[in-house]
């Protein structure tokens, strides 16, 4: 056990991770078998890194995030509230890598943001540069190489608009004045081919 896990007991670390001296991370989170944090990474309250989850520094996560097995969130990452980051699933930080010409600084990172309660199923592959926008929800095996609109469900490769998801998780069906209530209740209203909102 390392030493940063010895002087807290705000979250939960498995022995066999690895948590380097500087990361902050916050009451309830739990970080499971074979894991690392790096000094520069911040971690909210509540949140669950699975098994061989990798966090580099200068990666933001907000709370109550749940980060599935194997999955590695690199330098310009940065997960709002309440992400869902399935098993497998990839972040990239470089357009164009090169292994003879490797870039060092972040200034050679782009920047992708998951915004509040975005969903990212198993397999899929977030392209830097890209945000997906509150209660976005990419279908496993996808490959999301552009903006992903609020509430928008894509797939494919490359990633296409195939349909709305309510923020609750229910598909959203649409009446012909462009309105659409979930199980829950909460109303959603079109207003065009790319723009949903929650209207209560």
């Amino acid at each position: 056990m390392n030493e940063q896990k010895e002087k807290t007991s705000d979250y939960f670390a498995h022995e066999s991770a690895y948590i380097d001296p500087g990361a902050e991370i916050r009451q309830g989170t739990k970080i499971w078998h074979f894991s690392h944090v790096m000094g520069g990474a911040k971690i909210g309250r509540d949140c669950s890194l699975g098994q061989n989850v990798f966090v580099a520094n200068r990666v933001a996560i907000g709370n109550g995030c749940k980060i599935q097995n194997n999955v590695s969130l690199y330098e310009g990452v940065v997960l709002e509230d309440y992400v869902f980051c399935g098993p497998s699933m990839v972040f990239t930080n470089v357009k164009t890598p090169r292994s003879e010409f490797p870039r060092n600084t972040s200034d050679d990172y782009g920047t992708t943001l998951i915004k509040r309660g975005a969903s990212i199923g198993a397999n899929a592959t977030i392209v830097c540069g890209v945000t997906l926008y509150e209660c976005a929800f990419v279908a496993a095996g996808a490959v999301v190489t552009k903006d992903v609109p609020a509430y928008g469900m894509v797939a494919g490769v490359p990633a296409r608009l195939v349909g709305w998801m309510s923020a609750y998780g229910d598909v959203l069906e649409f009446d012909a004045t462009g309105l659409a209530v979930d199980s829950q209740g909460v109303s959603y209203q079109k207003f065009s081919s790319m723009t949903i909102k929650k209207v209560k």
